[in-house]
């Protein structure tokens, strides 16, 4: 068995390899080849030092990776693999890349294979993210609330993008694994993402000062015609006022406009703030749960 780097060309046979997976555990693949690319060429990510393809010949047999955060503490890791060996010296790589860190990995409850793997090397379950959809069958009605304004974004309008990234900072600071960003990394990351959309970012003022954010993107678009709702954030001081409410049923209405079918969203079950309640409220369902699972390395 030979072990290298990964390089963007190796995108294709990766997503071939992960999709595998993913159909043997949900039936489908719950990812696209973008997604692969854009993680090999995120900014966090070194693909020299933080992934590593496992081959038996020319055939891929497994894929790694452990990506830090930022310059945090935290780092999120997978390990995919057909066959024991892969498998073993995989897990071996991606936990000796970082110590005094906190790893976090992402699996699916009905992947029982995984969840023995990360529990035999000292992962154990530290909260779990539900993957909400709302379907489009037809125009949204309009949202209003008195002294509420809702400006759209674009690439061209540095000072609401300013805003829209003081919002996240601020409605985010106790949320499950969140690490601060500037302004340049928070524009870098997203500007990095094939599924980047300036112009899907939103945000609230209430009597011209900015209250909430909403910040959509296309990773959804190709494999489930769905917008994405990357991130919804109210600052705590304008919270219980409906302006998250508002903000998600303006993203419907863009999404209906663009043609998607539906929204699509992620939410913390364990989440500081009562947001689980609010995706319901305005029609979403739950169609995929993925748990966290920690260790401290």
């Amino acid at each position: 068995m030979e072990i290298r780097h990964p390089k963007p060309a190796d995108a294709d046979a990766i997503y071939e390899l992960v999709a595998e997976h993913d159909t043997r555990v949900l039936g489908r693949p719950d990812l696209t080849p973008a997604d692969v690319h854009d993680q090999l060429t995120e900014p966090d990510f070194d693909p020299a030092a933080d992934g590593w393809l496992a081959y038996e010949g020319e055939r891929l047999v497994g894929w790694g990776w452990a990506c830090r955060k930022g310059g945090s503490d935290r780092v999120d890791i997978d390990v995919r693999a057909r066959g024991a060996e892969a498998e073993e010296a995989l897990w071996e790589l991606v936990l000796g890349r970082f110590s005094g860190v906190t790893a976090d990995i992402g699996i699916y409850p009905q992947d029982t294979a995984q969840q023995e793997a990360a529990r035999a090397r000292g992962f154990a379950p530290a909260t779990s993210f539900h993957r909400m959809r709302i379907d489009h069958n037809g125009e949204p009605a309009p949202s209003f609330l008195a002294g509420v304004t809702v400006e759209t974004g674009s690439g061209d309008d540095e000072e609401l993008l300013r805003a829209a990234h003081a919002i996240k900072e601020e409605a985010f600071a106790e949320h499950f694994g969140n690490v601060p960003q500037s302004f340049e990394e928070w524009a870098d990351v997203r500007e990095a993402s094939s599924a980047h959309d300036w112009g899907q970012v939103l945000v609230a003022k209430v009597h011209g000062v900015p209250a909430a954010v909403v910040v959509g993107t296309n990773h959804f678009v190709s494999d489930e015609n769905c917008g994405y709702v990357l991130t919804l954030g109210v600052r705590p001081a304008f919270r219980g006022k409906g302006l998250g409410k508002l903000m998600l049923r303006r993203a419907f209405a863009a999404d209906w406009r663009r043609g998607r079918a539906g929204t699509i969203l992620h939410v913390d079950a364990g989440n500081t703030t009562p947001a689980l309640d609010l995706y319901l409220s305005v029609g979403m369902r739950r169609i995929l749960a993925i748990d966290i699972w920690q260790k401290a390395l």
